[in-house]
């Protein structure tokens, strides 16, 4: 029984960590839990953090056009986008993902090494503290500097255009932001440097996406 209360006390207080911790996240440049496993499997790991006011304004939009189209709408977690998943799949469709930038930042930060299922639990509440304390702003920053964007550990914006256009995010046009968003998926199988036909579709898609995406997150927001 002493053996049970005491694993029930870890797991606690694990779970509560990423909530004291958060807090912390208003300033800094955090890394991934990702980025940090790659470090100790001595696997690359490129990043070089920029703030989210020098990026060039077409990066975040076509991000956001591409990842999580409520973003400035909805408190961590886009339930609308929850039940449409539910609703297809109790109608026979396949399981796609619902994941907010918020989620996704929740994730990258304190829960990726945790199996699928216990994640998504622990995903919601954790995204919408991360909402209440961190604020859209810092959390698009945050994920634009931890999302890997490059198929040999670059990680961020920053070095993700470097590799792929070789120069700095402040200077990506509205294509080149549409090519790094399109990417997010999987870095390693897209490539914004020589994209594919498709790369190409999804990239015409966001940049159109972008224009409405502006009226919620202008350049000075």
């Amino acid at each position: 029984m002493r053996v049970f209360r005491t694993l029930l006390l870890i797991i606690i207080a694990l779970v509560l960590v990423p909530y004291v911790l958060a807090p912390f996240y208003r300033v800094g440049h955090p890394i991934s839990a990702l980025m940090a496993w790659r470090s100790l499997k001595g696997a690359p790991v490129k990043r070089q953090w920029i703030g989210l006011a020098a990026i060039s304004p077409y990066l975040p939009r076509s991000v956001v056009a591409a990842e999580d189209a409520h973003f400035c709408k909805h408190h961590g977690v886009d339930w609308g986008a929850v039940r449409e998943v539910i609703d297809d799949v109790q109608e026979g469709g396949e399981l796609r993902g619902a994941s907010t930038i918020t989620q996704q930042v929740a994730k990258n930060l304190f829960l990726a090494p945790i199996p699928d299922v216990i994640r998504k639990v622990l995903e919601f509440p954790l995204a919408m503290w991360i909402d209440f304390v961190l604020g859209k702003r810092r959390i698009l920053e945050i994920y634009l500097n931890v999302a890997e964007m490059g198929p040999s550990g670059e990680f961020g914006a920053e070095t993700g255009a470097v590799y792929a256009f070789g120069h700095s995010a402040r200077h990506l046009s509205p294509r080149e932001a549409a090519l790094l968003a399109a990417v997010l998926p999987n870095p390693v199988k897209r490539s914004a440097r020589n994209p594919s036909p498709l790369m190409r579709r999804l990239a015409g898609t966001y940049m159109a996406r972008a224009e409405w995406v502006r009226r919620c997150w202008p350049e000075n927001r």
